[in-house]
Order: structure tokens, then C-alpha cells, then sequence
């Protein structure tokens, strides 16, 4: 590519971004003028009508002066009796139209003003299964009373412009403390400008305390789940809950609910596409800085700048995350045999659902000081959350790789992921996972050998519970389809003895380079790595293909082509486009390259 037409596209994608937030700057001054020109006119109305009285009360006095002095002090004692001073109520406390009060009510009415209290034990125990699905105590804005889902929207919106800030200073929510398990401190330092803030967003509840409060946490449950697409789990819930089955709120969103899901249509499966990561750059400066490492990172790595613009512009387009499990699942048959089953997903019509993987979530100790996240912990909101070490060793907690980072967009944005589905998570074993140094040849030189397998165990089965799927990506990163067959067994065997007795049993593989184990015909029964994947548990087999769809369905398995979302296929989008090849261009129907390319990334960007 011309570097001068590069220069002129980077430039002209920065006036975009620059013309982006000046617009949205503007919107965000328009809600809070708007908010102070409603609380001004509440206190106007209210210091006139406290004008008013007091004006009345004098004229009272005026009349009342010529009268005899008796007549006088009985009067002015009804006159104080039916008008007291209009500032406070009786014991004290400021009155409803009082500009005080409504000071008051704004706050209290926001997440921030609000008190989070336990709930009763018995309600708990009624919503506990969906709350676990949708959790509603990790968004933000849980209001007490709201009428319905767009008053708990507009709630909401409040505590969203007091959240953390994203790399590109968009606010993002929900920031997570690290878990006091693992030793991490907690520090209000970024790596450079690009790193999110570490910053602690308190969770408010409404009272369950109160009736208001349970339905008000019911209503936001329901609303969660619809927004998801799972409305038969919302409807369950509010026809099975007995204290509001007659409730005017939950029959009216019943009702909703019903018209929503009947307007859902049935997606085509073979459309489907799958699209896959690895660990995102956080620290440009530090990935890029010349060493023998970053070529390949710049080849193969995305950065988190590009990642939540992807995100964003799949979004717009209608993308929703879906899981392999919902594609497909095992059933018995008539006969007892085991077969893959063609799953069915409901979407309203124009949305397009997708899957999403990263692979090599290890944390290889080459990657250290290269402005990646180093581990995966359990932060105190019992979901998934990153370590990064900065350059000065110190260690921060935060949204620092694709985990926390989607976690935080679909939090902000629950329609974009069906029924709670998460992405694919792949691991080698030969350094270990999560960030942890698992893998046997560990077990003499990690001191803390042992402790590093518990607590990636308990991180695995929190990626399980909040709705992450695990998978193989081979113990050795290894060519699955080429190598001789006795070390294809030896390699698949270590994954299972050294990856999945950590993380349970799995039944997904995604194929290092690629590289699967048959052709585009459906795998032969005489195919021994077939076989033998089989026999270890395996259903679910995604190679790398950059064609839009490429979905197989066999009578015991799935197959999917994925496509790699990284700096040299962005770039070579970028040359096509230049070049006029648009035939060459392969993530159009996701979002423009030169739309999402990290200025910040070394062009040209060549494989190697």
C-alpha cells in the first residue's frame, strides 16, 4: 500500500473518531443540561410556591393588625395550623416539593444512593437460578420500583456515566477487585494511556426487604433474560412466583414477553460463522517495541483498541454471540445410539449469530513484560477478571484481555448474546493455563505447583458457571493433522492427563494452525485421529478457514471453520481495498479493516 494513501486513511479516520466524540461529548451535555433544567424547574415551582404562601401569610397578618388583639392571636393560631412553613414536614425532614428533597430523591433514586440489603431467603432460593444466568447484581443501575424495563433503562444510564473508563475513554462498566486469594494489590496505575482505569464501581439492589424491592429485582431478572432471548425462562419465572402473579407489571411484561418470542424466527445453522483471537495487546508501546517477538505479535494478536471496535460494529450490525452447544447437541435415539442433533436458534428477524473462540489463553512466560495480561483470577464479583504486571512489576487487576473485556460488553449490551452464551476458550498444556504453571514439568521448579492447580481449577469452573465454553487446542500446539500418529496419541493423552483433569472433561477442539485431521469430507470411520478424539470425548472439531460459513454436521459431530480477526488478516483487507481486489476483502461483512486497524500497529504487516 502507498505509504501517503495509508497517511490519508489513518488521517482520516482519526477526524472521524475526533468528530465521535465531540459528538457524543455534546450528547452527554445535552442529558445533563436537560437534568438540570428539570431540577431547576422543580425548584423554581417550589420557591414560588413557597413565595407564594409566605406572601399569603403576611397579607393574612396585614388584614388580621386592625383586628381586636384577641380576635388577632385566635386567628393567627388557625392560620399557623392550616399552613405550616412549607420547607419541612412536621418531624423535620424536608417535604416532597422542597428543591432539598429533590436533591435528595436524585440521589437516592441513583445507583449510588441506593442501599444493597439481603434479600429474604426464601425469595432468594425462587430467583437464585436465574439470577446465576442473567446476574442482575453485576449490571448496573438496579432501581427499586420501576414501572418497566425502559424506566430501569434510563436509571441505569445514571450509573453508566459514573463507571470506568475503557482504553479509548468510553465508559465501560463494572470494574472488578481482584480476589483477596490471589495476593494480587490493588493499583491505581495503568500500564500507558491505552490501559482501562482500575477503578471500584459499587452493586446496589433494591431492598428485598420490601415488596417493592422483590419485584422490583424480579421485573429486572425477567427483563435480562428477555433481552437475551431467553424468554421461556422469563415467563417461567413470573408465572411461577405467587406473591405478584397478579401483579400489573408482571402481567403486563408476561405479555410482552409472549409477542417478543412469538415475532422470533428460526436461524439457519449453516450461516453461522466463527470468528477467533488470541491474547489481545493492552500495552501497544511494549507488544511493538522491535524485539524478535513483536513481528508475531503484530501478525497474529489483536489489540484491545481494535477488539471493542469489533465488537461495537458487530453489534450494530446485529451480530449475536451464540455457543457450539447451541448449533448442536448429543440425544439418544430410538435404537440407544448417541447422535448429534441440529440444535434450533430463535432470533428476532435481521439478527445474525456467531461464535466466538480465543486460543492459547496460557499466558506463556515469553509474553511477560509485553503488555499482555498475565493471569485469570476470580475477581470479588465471582466473575472472570485479568492480572497485568506493569513495567515497574507492580500488579494491576482489571479488563486487561477478551474475557473481562466481553464480559463488559455484554453487560451494557445483553441482546448481544444468546441466552447468556460466552465464547470458546482453548488451552495448550505444555506451559500450563490461565496464566498459571500447570503443566508436570512445573512440579520441580513451581514452588507453588499444587496451589496453581487448585486455583486454576476454580477459575475454569467460574469461565463454566458465567457461561464460557472450555476446549483443547492440543497439549503441544501441534500440527493434529500431520504429525506421526503415535505422537498425535502421546500429544492428546498428555492434554487430557495435564489440562483436563484441571479443568474438567471437554468436548470441543480447535485445531492448532488450523490444521485439521480430514479434508472437507465428512471424517471417514476408518480415520484413527478421528477415532481416537472421538474416544476421548470429543464432538465439536473447528479448523481455520477464512470463507464466511463453513459448518458440517455428521451423525456424531460438528465441524466449523473459523476465522482469524488479527493484525495480517486486517491488513491484507486493507491492500485489497487499495488495490481495488475486493473480491480479496474477507471480513466485510463483519466491520471495515480501515475502520478498526490500530494506528498504532508497524505497517506494512507481512507474514513470516
Amino acid at each position: 500500500m502507498d505509504n501517503t494513501n495509508y497517511e490519508e486513511v489513518l488521517r482520516r479516520r482519526q477526524e472521524r473518531r475526533r468528530r465521535e466524540k465531540l459528538r457524543r461529548k455534546r450528547k452527554v451535555m445535552m442529558i445533563y443540561m436537560l437534568m438540570f433544567s428539570v431540577a431547576l424547574i422543580a425548584g423554581g415551582s417550589a420557591f414560588a410556591l413557597w413565595k407564594y404562601r409566605l406572601n399569603h401569610e403576611n397579607n393574612q397578618e396585614k388584614i388580621l393588625s386592625s383586628s381586636e388583639s384577641s380576635a388577632f392571636d385566635e386567628s393567627q393560631d388557625a392560620v399557623a395550623a392550616v399552613n405550616p412553613t412549607p420547607e419541612t414536614s412536621p418531624d423535620g425532614s424536608d417535604l416532597p416539593g422542597s428543591s432539598d428533597s429533590l436533591d435528595n430523591a436524585d440521589s437516592s433514586d441513583s445507583p449510588e444512593g441506593q442501599e444493597s440489603q439481603q434479600g429474604q431467603e426464601d425469595q432468594e432460593g425462587q430467583l437464585q437460578s436465574a439470577v446465576d444466568s442473567s446476574n442482575p447484581s453485576d449490571a448496573p443501575g438496579a432501581l427499586q420500583k420501576p414501572a418497566n424495563i425502559f424506566q430501569r433503562f434510563f436509571a441505569w444510564i445514571g450509573s453508566f456515566f459514573n463507571g470506568k473508563k475503557s482504553p479509548d475513554n468510553t465508559e465501560l462498566a463494572n470494574s472488578s477487585p481482584e480476589s483477596e486469594e490471589s495476593g494480587t494489590q490493588e493499583s491505581s496505575e495503568t500500564p500507558e494511556e491505552d490501559v482501562p482505569e482500575e477503578t471500584q464501581q459499587e452493586v446496589q439492589v433494591p431492598d428485598m426487604n420490601t415488596p417493592e424491592g422483590r419485584l422490583a429485582n424480579l421485573l429486572f431478572v425477567t427483563d435480562r433474560l428477555a433481552l437475551g432471548y431467553d424468554y421461556d425462562q422469563a415467563i417461567a419465572l413470573l408465572k411461577t412466583n405467587e406473591e405478584f402473579s397478579t401483579n400489573p407489571e408482571v402481567v403486563q411484561a408476561l405479555e410482552r414477553y409472549e409477542t417478543e418470542k412469538a415475532s422470533l424466527v428460526e436461524y439457519d445453522l449453516k450461516k453461522v460463522t466463527h470468528v477467533f483471537f488470541h491474547s489481545l495487546v493492552i500495552d501497544n508501546a511494549r507488544a511493538f517495541d522491535g524485539d524478535n517477538d513483536a513481528k508475531g505479535y503484530n501478525q497474529v494478536m489483536t489489540t484491545q483498541n481494535e477488539f471493542l471496535k469489533i465488537l461495537e460494529e458487530m453489534y450494530n450490525r446485529g451480530f449475536v454471540l451464540v455457543r457450539l452447544h447451541d448449533m448442536a447437541h448429543e440425544e439418544m435415539d430410538e435404537n440407544g445410539n448417541v447422535r448429534m442433533v441440529k440444535g434450533k436458534i430463535m432470533l428476532p428477524e435481521g439478527k445474525q449469530a456467531f461464535v466466538m473462540s480465543q486460543d492459547d489463553v496460557c499466558y506463556y512466560p515469553y509474553m511477560n513484560d509485553d503488555g499482555f495480561a498475565k493471569r485469570i483470577i476470580i475477581g470479588e464479583n465471582g466473575k472472570p477478571t485479568c492480572v497485568m504486571e506493569l513495567e515497574d512489576k507492580t500488579e494491576v487487576v482489571g479488563s486487561y484481555d477478551l474475557v473481562p473485556l466481553l464480559e463488559d460488553f455484554i453487560q451494557l449490551h445483553p441482546d448481544f448474546s444468546y441466552k447468556g452464551a460466552r465464547a470458546v476458550i482453548a488451552f495448550t498444556g505444555y506451559e500450563g493455563i490461565l496464566g498459571y504453571r500447570t503443566a508436570a514439568s512445573y512440579q520441580d521448579k513451581n514452588p507453588n505447583y499444587e496451589a496453581d492447580r487448585q486455583q486454576a481449577a476454580l477459575v475454569a469452573q467460574c469461565l463454566r458457571d458465567n457461561g464460557w465454553e472450555l476446549a483443547s487446542h492440543s497439549w503441544g500446539h501441534r500440527y493434529l493433522g500431520q504429525i506421526d500418529f503415535e505422537k498425535f496419541v502421546a500429544d492428546s493423552d498428555k492434554w487430557e492427563a495435564e489440562v483436563e483433569s484441571i479443568i474438567g472433561p471437554t468436548d470441543i477442539i480447535l485445531f492448532p494452525f488450523g490444521d485439521d485431521i480430514g479434508d472437507w469430507h465428512g471424517y471417514a470411520s476408518d480415520n484413527d485421529r478421528f477415532n481416537y478424539l472421538y474416544s476421548l470425548g470429543f464432538r465439536y472439531f473447528c479448523n481455520v478457514d477464512s470463507a464466511q460459513y463453513w459448518v458440517q454436521f455428521g451423525d456424531t459431530y460438528m465441524r466449523q471453520g473459523r476465522r482469524n480477526l488479527d493484525g495480517f488478516r486486517m491488513w491484507q483487507d486493507i491492500v485489497a481495498g487499495q488495490e481495488g481486489r475486493t473480491e480479496d476483502r474477507k471480513l466485510d461483512d463483519l466491520f471495515r479493516a480501515e475502520d478498526v486497524f490500530d494506528p498504532a500497529r508497524p505497517t506494512p504487516v507481512e507474514w513470516e
